[in-house]
């Protein structure tokens, strides 16, 4: 059986089609053997890929930007959507019968600061007409120092990525009064990539027709089916939390049967990358995306 080779931006319940196809047993019954781990800043997605220790990887369309800003040849294309929403919630401390966002203005607000969802959070603010810059931002740190620092007191809300803000309710510490996903509606989000050389190999159209299944299960299946398999990935989560959060996204429709990246997803993500200033111009679909055949 052949290995194949996965790495991860990210780890959580949001990119659960992934993590099906893994521990689902598509990919075995396709042959391959699939051996998964997380990227890490001295171990990174574009140097694993490159060197071909890494076959495939969850990232982001929004990832090539910094280079496309600098005119750099693009190596790594992204081929196939694992979300088409922005998968994070804004959890208030204290109970909420109508939030506002313009609730956030001069609160403590711990931030999730990798660029993306602060991007987005930007970008969510706007459409509802608050200010982005009207808030006392704290940057606690990684997901889990984030977490941390909210369940010990710091912060007035908390900006989190599913099954943590539904863990916090659960646990009798927040209640969830926005999605971000739901704010901004349809985008490109999440992805997988890879070099273009290895698109062309009959590995990578196995992966394909592995990956399509299992996202078409996803969707098609209860909940409860998609957290037992990726249960094991998740310890730390409450079984119940995991159902409810795969039950969310999909109220959500963050996962779509058609994996290829749609025009109107990428056209919305340049739209909130041109407002936070991390991008200076519309960058082309095709500088960065490309389509697989299904």
């Amino acid at each position: 059986m052949a290995t194949i080779n996965i790495m991860a931006l990210r780890h959580s319940a949001f990119y659960a089609p992934l993590l099906v196809t893994i521990n689902g047993g598509y990919l075995q019954k396709q042959g391959l053997k699939p051996v998964y781990r997380i990227a890490g800043p001295d171990n990174t997605i574009e140097q694993n890929l490159l060197s071909g220790s890494v076959q495939l990887a969850q990232s982001a369309p929004a990832v090539s930007f910094a280079a496309l800003e600098q005119g750099k040849p693009i190596d790594i294309v992204h081929f196939a959507v694992i979300n088409n929403r922005d998968g994070f919630y804004l959890t208030a401390r204290e109970a909420s019968k109508d939030f506002q966002w313009s609730d956030l203005h001069a609160q403590e607000v711990l931030v999730d600061h990798l660029f993306q969802p602060y991007a987005t959070l930007r970008y969510a603010m706007y459409l509802n007409n608050a200010d982005f810059d009207n808030m006392d931002i704290i940057d606690a740190g990684n997901v889990q120092q984030m977490d941390q620092a909210f369940r010990q007191g710091q912060g007035n809300y908390v900006h989190q990525q599913g099954p943590a803000p539904q863990q916090l309710e659960k646990d009798g510490l927040g209640q969830i009064v926005a999605s971000i996903g739901e704010a901004i509606g349809p985008l490109a989000f999440s992805s997988l990539c890879a070099t273009p050389d290895w698109l062309e190999t009959d590995m990578a159209q196995t992966f394909i027709h592995a990956y399509q299944q299992a996202i078409q299960d996803v969707i098609d299946q209860p909940a409860i089916r998609t957290a037992e398999t990726i249960a094991g990935f998740l310890p730390d989560i409450d079984n119940d939390v995991l159902i409810r959060t795969i039950e969310d996204y999909k109220n959500l429709k963050t996962w779509q049967a058609d994996i290829n990246i749609n025009e109107d997803s990428y056209n919305n993500l340049l739209k909130v990358f041109l407002h936070s200033g991390y991008i200076s111009k519309e960058h082309p679909m095709g500088s960065c995306v490309v389509s697989v055949q299904r």
